[in-house]
């Protein structure tokens, strides 16, 4: 057991733990929104358009957790709002729209680092070093954290509402484009809080991952909420020892456990496995031969 204790013997260890544990439960719970609501290409937008306001934050006020939140926020509305404004002013679809402003925004993020005296690496934004994470940083995760989970379950039943009856929503007098707006910005804040750990390239991966995996092993929704928690947080502890030890950045390391743990899910899931699918076709057809033979 030494492999798992002797890391957490380092300062540095400790602190990207509890930055695993905060982001990974964070993530995991709004992810089963995010699946079940199939903004997983909008969260892939959000991630990729926060680089130039994260990118000009830390030019024009520095590396801080605030700062950079900001930015991320300003960016990720600017993509949002403008692929609304697009879609509404021209024969362009919304999802399009949002596309191309994404992509130039991320390409326009990276001409900033590398041309705007950013005195951060590109590959700090693009996939993360939670070992360098901060007390200023936890704080910021661990207040992203309680927000997200306070409103997520105060307005649990009338976002779920909203997200599969949106019209009996509004009958209810349930303001359903408000619940989507904050869930949005629940998506960006959860994504700038996991920067550190996994980077805007892969926050995605942590944001989808282990609700899909749940979602794969029950139809339950609370269980998709808790479970995705329970298993982000598990997935990130374990991508981080995999990084220490593999000597590999902390944000791939804890993808490709949580994709490993997806992969068997999507195999083996006792309900809705492939292998159990494919066993039962087989089996049924041998069953029918026997029957003919007869």
């Amino acid at each position: 057991m030494n492999w798992i204790t002797e890391p957490f013997s380092y300062d540095f260890m400790q602190r990207a733990l509890l930055a695993c544990v905060l982001v990974g439960f964070t993530n995991g719970f709004l992810g089963a929104y995010v699946v079940v609501r199939r903004l997983a290409l909008m969260a892939d937008a959000l991630s990729h358009s926060l680089l130039p306001g994260l990118a000009l934050a830390a030019i024009v006020i520095g590396l801080s957790p605030a700062g950079l939140l900001f930015g991320g926020l300003l960016a990720a509305v600017f993509v949002v709002l403008g692929g609304h404004l697009i879609s509404r002013s021209s024969r362009v679809k919304e999802e399009t729209a949002i596309a191309a402003l994404y992509i130039v925004a991320f390409a326009l993020g990276i001409a900033i680092i590398k041309y705007g005296g950013v005195k951060v690496s590109l590959d700090h934004f693009l996939f993360g070093n939670i070992l360098g994470v901060g007390n200023s940083d936890l704080w910021t995760s661990y207040a992203i954290t309680c927000v997200a989970l306070l409103l997520l379950v105060a307005f649990q039943r009338p976002l779920f509402l909203a997200i599969f009856e949106a019209s009996v929503a509004k009958t209810l007098g349930i303001r359903v484009g408000w619940l989507l707006g904050m869930l949005i910005m629940l998506i960006v804040l959860a994504m700038v809080s996991s920067l550190q750990a996994v980077g805007v390239l892969l926050s995605l991966g942590l944001l989808i991952l282990p609700a899909a995996t749940i979602y794969l092993l029950s139809d339950r929704f609370g269980v998709m909420l808790w479970g995705g928690a329970a298993l982000g947080t598990t997935g990130a502890v374990a991508g981080l020892l995999l990084s220490f030890w593999a000597n590999i950045p902390s944000g791939p390391a804890i993808v490709l456990i949580l994709g490993a743990v997806f992969l068997l899910a999507y195999l083996f899931s006792p309900r809705y496995g492939v292998l159990r699918h494919f066993l039962r076709r087989r089996h049924m057809h041998e069953e029918s031969l026997e029957r003919w033979r007869k």
